[in-house]
């Protein structure tokens, strides 16, 4: 029998999901995630990396209409596509429909916090703009440069006003493999 893919559910996974803690427990901490995008086809590797990674047939997805990326997740995750108010993990990979789905994303109940959304996006690899954030996972502050999507969707999601410790996740994934992530009670510093 011959693999599409070559990526490895047990033993890649596993890999890539401590990565994925590494990014969530220091914000900003850049990992790559090239090596396990490479073992996999389709124009969105980087994406079903992680949804190989994260997702099963217990939690539900949405793609903002981006139909293959919807069709590669079903056929290796067998999670199901939800609406973007009840999906479990949105997958942005156009960045004109992050507002919507920063905006729509379930953000969890006070009861139930961890019932709330993980956004993935998909940013540029330019380092144009400066972010200070603190919060968990953070002494103090950090500083550092990224894509004007990243302060964008911060921007966003902030003017939500989540009352704590509601919120949604932010794991971003630029072309190249990197990926970085920004926690739900990780905030930016205000100019």
């Amino acid at each position: 029998m011959k693999k599409i893919h070559t990526f490895d559910e047990v033993y890649d996974s596993q890999r890539l999901f401590r990565l994925i803690l590494t990014a969530l427990s220091n914000p900003t901490r850049t990992v790559n995630i090239k090596e396990f995008s490479n073992k996999l086809f389709g124009k969105s590797p980087e994406f079903l990396a992680v949804a190989l990674t994260l997702l099963d047939n217990e939690v539900s997805f949405y793609t903002n209409e981006d139909k293959e990326l919807a069709r590669d997740i079903v056929l290796l995750t067998l999670s199901k596509i939800e609406k973007i108010n009840n999906a479990d993990y949105l997958f942005v990979t156009d960045i004109t429909k992050l507002q919507n789905s920063v905006q729509n994303s379930k953000c969890g109940t006070l009861r139930d916090p961890h019932k709330s959304a993980t956004l993935i996006i998909r940013i540029d690899d330019k380092k144009d703009t400066d972010l200070t954030l603190y919060g968990a996972g953070i002494d103090k502050t950090i500083s550092f440069k990224t894509s004007a999507a990243v302060k964008a969707a911060l921007d966003i999601r902030d003017s939500q006003f989540y009352e704590y410790p509601q919120g949604v996740d932010l794991i971003f994934v630029t072309d190249d493999g990197d990926l970085f992530a920004i926690p739900r009670l990780t905030r930016r510093e205000a100019v």
